[in-house]
């Protein structure tokens, strides 16, 4: 009983528990990626305009991004008073959003919508600053699977809450606002004393690589049957029956990672006390190099004394080097032969507060590259609803959850990819960030041009690129600026999201859809008969047909693409030797 009772104890306490619950509470935390399949229905039902509708688009992504409360609260703070907050936040606002939609109450003004959808989606910044920082804490060796897959199960979950919605066959869609205000929030509640830092060994243990690749594949079966699935409800009128096996056995994927604290808990060997004490006192090593290096004396000629190939050397070679030099000064300075200079504030890949962050020029170059990029990707996802009826489809809740999908495996192998570079090859982790804004921007072009496939091939190549930021970039900034204030710089980092759909999405691609809009329903009172444009109905006089609703939007946003690459670029050359600090030379 006394050994049961200490492996459930080691369970209980399990980093892998800790992850995989965080894993849950992500997968119902993405609500902001259910825009496009809300959108249609709010717009029919409150009678909006395009532009009223990109407002109410833009106040959802300001509340998805500014999370300064929940930065600066997770520094004060345990998980679960967050995750409570997020919980609350969530509830209130789309319960309120809810009822006025659904007609249980009056309709209010936009303004009062525009609150109520800020509210509900701030929750989840509560959702993600308790997750990701619990998960990289407990795992600061492993930040770029970590947060790629927290961040792909968030993004995964428009898809995950469309199948489960799915499953009681609600009778009318405003249901959906429904299940968004009740099922996160009972899911957070369930979980939100588990997700915590854990404390313990800093260390890689050997179970951790073979935890990541079963997650991973987990993480591929999943993204694999819900897009089989979609597939089958877009070709085949499936019976109720099926669609509810299918949403009991998708379930059954989100639990299967539990496998993992289970065996390591309860069926794995308990390491030798020796072994343990060994991680122990690497761990205390480790940390005492750091406390010394902190504050160590910098002189600013050392940097130019160094030899061009200094970085090249073996890392204890390198800080002999160094060392070298350094006595030297010492000496020369005794002498009053050279003028000390301490250091002020961090360099890079030390502890940052967000106010020192604000002053370097990679952060900007980072934000910037964000929201030129993130901000297009988020534009398209936002209006996904649109695009996709605007090219004559009916069903747009297939293309949400789609994108939902290759959303997720952007992030998942945005962080398993990045990961593979800077510990391989110990280039900058940013340089993922510019090849996949390269690929989005292929992805608009390609909607652009009018191709055929159009749709699908953007879905793709957009998803991909803009769920891989989402694990790139938190990983990238914690290795830049440190982790003391990870919650504060992350929140920051994600309010180029709503700057970027404020400019692209409310001024730039609504204002266009409307002015095709207006100049089509100009057409149609002239001509109704025209079959070019659609005949003329009571409720679409707003509404725009064909691919030129969004292409030259397309095209804006694949230039801004191109550019965000091009500012990725400047921030890898800039650290480049950051990173063969903290990752080593791989040619040694």
């Amino acid at each position: 009983m006394a050994q049961f009772y200490g492996k459930f104890k080691a369970f209980k306490n399990s980093r892998w528990l800790v992850f995989v619950c965080a894993m849950w509470i992500q997968s119902f935390a993405g609500i902001g990626y259910l825009f496009g399949s809300i959108s249609p229905v709010i717009k029919s039902t409150m009678g909006y305009t395009q532009r009223q509708l990109a407002i109410l688009g833009v106040a959802k992504d300001l509340g998805d991004a500014i999370g300064f409360v929940a930065g600066y609260l997770s520094e004060i703070m345990p998980s679960w008073g967050l995750l409570a907050i997020g919980a609350v936040l969530n509830f209130l606002g789309y319960g309120l959003l809810w009822l006025i939609v659904s007609q249980k109450i009056a309709a209010l003004p936009l303004w009062v919508l525009c609150i109520a959808i800020y509210v509900g989606t701030n929750g989840e910044t509560f959702f993600n600053t308790a997750a990701l920082i619990s998960c990289v804490q407990n795992f600061p060796k492993s930040r770029g699977p970590v947060v790629g897959i927290l961040k792909g199960y968030a993004g995964l979950s428009g898809a995950i809450i469309t199948q489960i919605y799915a499953m009681f066959n609600a009778p009318s869609e405003a249901s959906l606002l429904f299940m968004i205000a009740v099922g996160p929030s009972m899911v957070v509640i369930a979980l939100m004393f588990i997700v915590r830092p854990v404390g313990g060994h800093k260390q890689v243990r050997p179970g951790d690589n073979a935890g990541f690749m079963f997650t991973y594949s987990v993480c591929l079966v999943l993204a694999a049957y819900l897009l089989g699935v979609l597939i089958l409800e877009d070709l085949f009128d499936l019976s109720q029956t099926l669609i509810t096996l299918f949403a009991a056995i998708l379930i059954v994927l989100i639990v299967l990672p539990i496998i993992i604290p289970i065996i390591l808990a309860f069926f794995s060997e308990p390491r030798p006390s020796l072994q343990e004490s060994l991680l122990i006192d690497a761990q205390r090593e480790e940390e005492g190099n750091k406390s010394e290096q902190a504050n160590e004396v910098i002189f600013s000629e050392v940097e130019d004394e160094k030899a061009s190939d200094i970085d090249s050397l073996p890392s204890s070679e390198r800080q002999k080097r160094i060392s070298q030099l350094q006595a030297k000064l010492f000496q020369a300075a005794a002498d009053g032969a050279v003028r000390v200079k301490r250091r002020r504030g961090p360099r890079r890949g030390e502890n940052f507060t967000l106010m020192q962050a604000l002053i370097k020029a990679d952060f900007w170059l980072m934000f910037v590259s964000l929201l030129l990029a993130a901000g297009s990707g988020l534009t398209v996802i936002d209006n996904l609803g649109q695009i996709v009826l605007s090219l004559g489809y009916t069903d747009t809740s297939i293309f949400v959850s789609m994108i939902s999908i290759w959303n997720f495996l952007g992030r998942i192998g945005g962080g398993y990819f990045s990961e593979i570079i800077v510990r391989d090859y110990a280039y900058p982790r940013p340089v993922v960030m510019a090849v996949v804004q390269v690929i989005m921007a292929v992805g608009l072009c390609y909607y652009a041009m009018g191709f055929p496939g159009q749709v699908y091939v953007s879905t793709v190549l957009i998803g991909l690129g803009y769920g891989a930021h989402w694990a790139i970039l938190p990983a990238a900034a914690s290795e830049l600026f440190g982790l003391k204030s990870f919650g504060a710089l992350y929140n920051f980092l994600t309010m180029a999201n709503p700057a970027g759909s404020l400019i692209f999405s409310e001024v730039i691609a609504s204002g266009i859809y409307d002015y095709y809009a207006e100049k089509q329903a100009t057409l149609r009172h002239q001509n109704p008969s025209s079959l070019l444009i659609g005949p003329l109905r009571d409720d679409d006089d707003l509404s725009c047909v064909g691919t030129i609703c969004y292409s030259i939007t397309f095209g804006i946003l694949s230039a801004l693409c191109i550019v965000a690459a091009g500012l990725s670029m400047i921030v890898v050359y800039r650290t480049r030797r950051v990173y063969t600090q903290l990752y080593g030379n791989p040619n040694n």
